[in-house]
């Protein structure tokens, strides 16, 4: 075997152990976020507390990504980042168990955000490394499918659990067993790659110091994306608030998207790896369909409009990281997706607040906002096309 198959395939091999430890992480947080709510209930939380527990720590879980990447560029500890941030995000989820004041809750639910924070760009970064070898655009779906698999298998084994002791607490400790698994493989893998930056053997396309106008631009447009993303809970409100979707099919209907999110993410990347550009315009085109059909359509139309908000998130974690690692030189990788992050939650959080009150006042506002938000992403990544180019980049 030659010296660059034998490298290919230590990157395939590393993006698979990172996919399995992705698996197994959220099938433990993903879990515990489908019955949060609800325990914190049974532990004399009102709706506000809920409400700020969930949104506080999904600022936090987005805004500090861009501290601990540029910690991690800074410091070149990016195992060390890696392994702390995931040992705070799984083991607080286990301890909820123990607790027994929604303030004790409060504080894990927390302590999950804030792991999932410090760990992610670092991750992000090292992931771009191998995904280089193999098609950026397929490595990053890959690993998108295999968290997918997660999200969707971590709900089912808590429901499974709630039904047969009719306690959340049980549940949360079953939730154990997935956090030691994710915990062994990423001590495994942090043994077994300890520079994963050796497995990218090509040169970024845009090796710079700083950070130069198609770096922004790309930056701005998924912003856009995001603060016309309408969040499930808004969805799923109004798929209750107006009685379209029987109460009984709307979780099924959130993990048929999340099942398209895991299909989506593998195909695009595969898409973006032969087509480039290409692919990463006509995203946002098909995804933003997705309001009208969710908000306007009865059982049937809004399940379309669900598969297409799949796609979109399939997008989201897929082709568009991949596409950021040729924006960045690869020593300052990780800010970027630090940074990356914190926009897009920031401006997720801010356009899903609007999205709030638009539907509050007018839906037809709510859908105007959604889709056009993400339509002006489009001339923005065109624009970007012309200062840097993402070609096809087949391994």
């Amino acid at each position: 075997m030659s010296s660059q198959n034998s490298t290919r395939a230590q990157a395939f091999q590393f993006i698979i152990f990172i996919g399995v430890i992705s698996l197994f992480s959220d099938l433990t947080y993903e879990g515990a976020r489908s019955i949060s709510g609800p325990f914190l209930g049974t532990l004399q939380a009102g709706a506000v507390v809920v409400g700020v527990v969930a949104g506080l720590g999904e600022f936090i879980g987005y805004a500090l990504r861009l501290a601990s990447g540029y910690l991690a560029d800074r410091t070149g500890k990016y195992w060390s980042l890696t392994i702390l941030g995931y040992g705070v995000n799984l083991l607080a989820v286990p301890l909820l168990a123990l607790a027994w004041r929604w303030e004790a809750a409060a504080v894990l639910l927390l302590l999950e955000r804030l792991g999932k924070a410090i760990r992610t760009p670092a991750r992000d970064a090292m992931l771009s490394h191998a995904a280089s070898q193999v098609g950026r655009g397929f490595g990053f779906g890959f690993h998108e499918a295999m968290d997918q698999i997660g999200a969707v298998a971590g709900p089912l084994l808590v429901a499974g659990v709630f039904y047969l002791s009719s306690d959340y607490r049980p549940a949360f400790a079953a939730l154990l067993g997935p956090a030691v698994l994710a915990l062994l493989v990423l001590g495994l893998t942090a043994r077994r790659y300890p520079q994963p930056r050796h497995l990218e053997v090509s040169v970024p396309h845009l090796e710079t110091t700083g950070w130069r106008r198609p770096f922004w631009l790309y930056v701005t447009a998924v912003a856009l994306i995001g603060a016309g993303y309408a969040d499930f809970p808004l969805i799923a409100y109004h798929f209750h608030h107006t009685s379209a979707i029987p109460a009984a099919w709307i979780p099924l209907f959130y993990a048929i998207a999340m099942g398209v999110d895991a299909v989506a993410a593998l195909l695009l990347g595969k898409l973006f790896d032969r087509l480039g550009m290409l692919v990463l315009v006509a995203s946002p085109a098909v995804s933003a369909l997705f309001a009208p059909l969710v908000f306007l359509g009865g059982f049937w139309v809004a399940l379309g409009g669900m598969v297409l908000w799949g796609v979109g998130m399939g997008a989201l974690e897929s082709i568009l990281k991949a596409a950021l690692a040729d924006l960045a030189p690869a020593h300052r990788r990780a800010t970027a997706f630090g940074i990356f992050h914190t926009g897009f939650g920031l401006f997720w959080f801010l356009g899903s607040a609007l999205m709030g009150v638009l539907y509050t006042v007018s839906l037809t506002a709510l859908i105007v906002f959604s889709i056009i938000t993400q339509l002006l992403a489009i001339p923005l990544f065109l624009l970007m096309a012309r200062k840097v180019c993402l070609a096809p980049r087949l391994p």
